[in-house]
């Protein structure tokens, strides 16, 4: 490999299993590099992107470089990555080689229906491949739902995924996806591993062990991971060179297509809505939140909360009826102090929800 080339780690894996946790601990933990970040996520608002911005932005903990992530964030917004390489990835990658002298190390953060394979051969193209190479390709799996057999975290939420993306060339099954996400993978992460039984995860071991040649290595891990530097910079310094083997992967994707298989997918009607309210009780919120889980057909929630006296805000995930929450960063003084949340979901009422979650605000902030 070229050791002057940039190197790219491609993280990849369905919605819910843990990729943007991975990255935003990556730019929290890895200093002294400047990291540029392509995001491939569905959604009208950029909560993704600014979750990584935060973490980047004010995780500086030293004399090192910050990382540059206001100009260093490309968000591929317009359909799945797999299946835009020419029309999306590769303008990008160019913009990126013109700016190569700034650039120590690129992320790129998948859609959850990626096929690794078409975008590692986009670094094949020559205006590429003279600059950059794939350092690695992680393959990301939700523990406890490849376990359950369901694959995903929130299957309905995968399958609004694919009926909102026009651009979607291929129509797996969520296994035959899992199947092709990890036939490429050069190391796998499985997460969620605290909510595992011993049973499970022998079952985890086994599907993956089928799947993955005995030199991808197979690391099961808990938010932890997040927190520890010297891991999060291995992951950026594997070498694989993936792309100079990529084509010789078979997966189920370029079988359909040998075979003439039809891809078309039946598109739906699929709502998103922003709900913008000032600083919230935290515990009211939660609560709130969650029975709008239980009642509505909401596939994912994201976004941010205020709460009052805390300096720093928090940031709010569901996936199905499972929350998280934590503090990512210090709110900035040119900013607002409000709380911001995007539903994605199904026949969404955006006045009912509004109205319901407006019960957490505090009267102070009306």
């Amino acid at each position: 490999m070229n050791l002057n080339k940039i190197p790219a780690t491609v993280v990849t894996g369905f919605l819910g299993s843990g990729k943007t946790t991975l990255l935003a601990g990556m730019l929290r933990q890895v200093t002294g590099k400047r990291i540029a970040v392509i995001i491939n996520e569905f959604g009208e608002q950029d909560i993704d992107s600014s979750l990584l911005r935060g973490c980047a932005l004010d995780c500086d903990d030293g004399d090192d470089s910050p990382v540059e992530v206001e100009d260093g964030i490309y968000e591929l917004a317009n359909g799945c990555i797999c299946c835009t390489v020419e029309e999306e990835f590769l303008p990008v990658m160019k913009q990126l080689v013109a700016r190569r002298d700034d650039i120590d190390h690129i992320l790129i953060e998948t859609s959850g229906l990626a096929l690794p394979k078409p975008l590692v051969q986009a670094f094949n193209w020559p205006e590429v491949r003279q600059h950059c190479t794939v350092d690695a390709i992680i393959t990301v799996v939700d523990g406890p739902a490849v376990a359950a057999g369901r694959y995903a975290s929130d299957i309905d939420k995968v399958e609004a995924q694919r009926r909102a993306d026009d651009s979607l060339d291929h129509d797996p099954s969520l296994r035959e996806l899992l199947d092709d996400q990890l036939s490429a993978a050069d190391l796998v992460l499985v997460t969620k591993t605290d909510l595992l039984a011993p049973g499970d995860r022998e079952r985890v071991e086994a599907l993956v062990r089928a799947r993955v040649p005995a030199s991808v290595k197979t690391l099961f891990i808990d938010q932890s991971l997040a927190g520890d530097k010297a891991q999060l910079e291995a992951l950026m310094g594997i070498g694989a060179a993936s792309e100079s083997h990529i084509d010789a992967i078979d997966n189920h994707h370029d079988r359909h297509h040998a075979e003439g298989a039809h891809h078309d997918h039946a598109h739906d009607n699929f709502d998103s809505c922003v709900i913008r309210l000032g600083e919230v009780d935290g515990e009211a919120l939660t609560a709130r939140l969650q029975a709008l889980l239980q009642r509505h057909e909401i596939y994912r929630a994201k976004g941010f909360a205020a709460l009052p006296g805390k300096p720093m805000r928090r940031v709010i995930q569901a996936v199905g009826e499972r929350q998280e929450g934590y503090f990512d960063r210090l709110w900035r003084a040119d900013e607002a102090r409000q709380t911001q949340l995007v539903i994605i979901g199904k026949g969404l009422d955006s006045a009912a929800l509004h109205a319901a979650l407006a019960d957490a605000e505090i009267a102070t902030a009306r």
